[in-house]
């Protein structure tokens, strides 16, 4: 069932969403060669409660981590720690914040220091594919108008989409329905209402789209090794149009 929220508890989605992109804006501006993810992690708990929220993530399934922490040909779900980031390699940043029971959800892919002309090139397509989403967010679009849209844009760019893991509804629990897949046939799915809450992700790699688990139970890899890049925003059906939550 797809649950769609009131102007008062957008609104209150509105301040999960800002909560996560501040802390969002302190990691990427930490994210340099030779800092941890797990430096990175406290900053973004510490941002997170002081603003009076609760992270999302922590503790959610078992996860130990505020944030999920993706290098290079992980897709998403990383574990953070004591890794060290290096020259040239890529950080996919998964957050996500609670206030009064609302949650906000956002991902970001950030270079370390100079990265390759690819990985520039993979980040660029999956930010452009997320914005093609968000456009298509539209009372009276189909859902997998959105899809299709993310779809073109990285197939375009010569990338491809991963199918295991999708972008979902939003509310009182992080993950709601509808499913929101980076894929799929224009003009078919739900119809978009106001209300509507999902968070649409584009989770993108250079190589073949097939992924696999660790064996830590939670990082996702790309089967073959290529790069993979990850952003994320959560997303209001207006009368208006579009509304990005998760925006400072």
């Amino acid at each position: 069932m797809i649950i769609t929220k009131s102007p008062a508890e957008l609104e209150t989605m509105r301040e999960a969403g800002r909560i996560t992109a501040a802390a969002l804006r302190l990691v990427a501006s930490a994210v340099r060669p030779g800092v941890t993810t797990g430096e990175l992690d406290a900053i973004a708990e510490e941002t997170i409660r002081a603003a009076g929220a609760a992270p999302a993530f922590k503790g959610y399934h078992g996860f130990p981590g505020t944030l999920c922490t993706s290098v290079d040909s992980q897709v998403v779900h990383g574990i953070p720690g004591s890794r060290a980031l290096r020259e040239g390699e890529i950080l996919s940043v998964d957050c996500g914040a609670i206030v009064d029971g609302y949650y906000g959800d956002s991902a970001m892919t950030f270079p370390v220091g100079t990265v390759s002309q690819e990985a520039r090139n993979l980040m660029d397509a999956t930010r452009r594919s997320l914005e093609a989403g968000i456009a298509r967010c539209v009372p009276g679009m189909r859902l997998h108008d959105i899809s299709a849209a993310v779809q073109g844009v990285a197939e375009d760019a010569g990338f491809s989409v991963v199918r295991e893991y999708v972008g979902h509804g939003i509310g009182r629990t992080m993950h709601e329905d509808p499913q929101v897949p980076n894929y799929g046939q224009a003009g078919t799915g739900p119809t978009l209402k106001p209300g509507m809450v999902l968070a649409i992700e584009p989770m993108i790699n250079a190589g073949r789209s097939d992924v696999r688990s660790l064996d830590d139970g939670w990082t996702v890899v790309t089967a073959d090794g290529s790069l993979s890049a990850h952003f994320e925003h959560t997303v209001a059906i207006t009368e208006s149009g579009p509304m990005v939550l998760t925006l400072e």
